[in-house]
């Protein structure tokens, strides 16, 4: 009685392999399945997917940080050096209107 208190194996549990001895069909015919070459080289296959799928996601990874940190260090400030010279140009063009000369890419009469 204190055996199956402390978890101990209870005497009066019915036996799990069939009046055979050799299990169930059930179990030899998965046991049969998990057994077969075609099951462990689908098993290998998937695992070696699985690498590959992980490698080129990392690879995939690192080649976006670099195209990211490269476009923020060079096309980036090219972009504001740009609108600034726009910016500039426009300025110029509003400011010849005014003082009403002529601009570079308007015709002269």
């Amino acid at each position: 009685m204190s055996q199956s208190r402390r978890g101990g194996a209870s005497p009066s549990l019915p036996s799990t392999s069939g009046a055979g001895g050799g299990g169930g069909i059930l179990d030899r015919v998965s046991s049969a399945v998990s057994q077969s070459p075609i099951v462990y080289k689908g098993k290998r296959a998937a695992c070696d997917a699985t690498y590959v799928a992980k490698k080129l996601l990392w690879s995939t990874g690192k080649a976006a940080w670099i195209a990211g940190t490269t476009f923020l260090i060079l096309a980036v400030p090219l972009i504001f050096v740009m609108d600034r010279e726009q910016q500039l140009n426009e300025l110029e063009m509003q400011q010849a209107t005014l003082l009403g000369t002529p601009t570079a890419g308007a015709p002269m009469k």
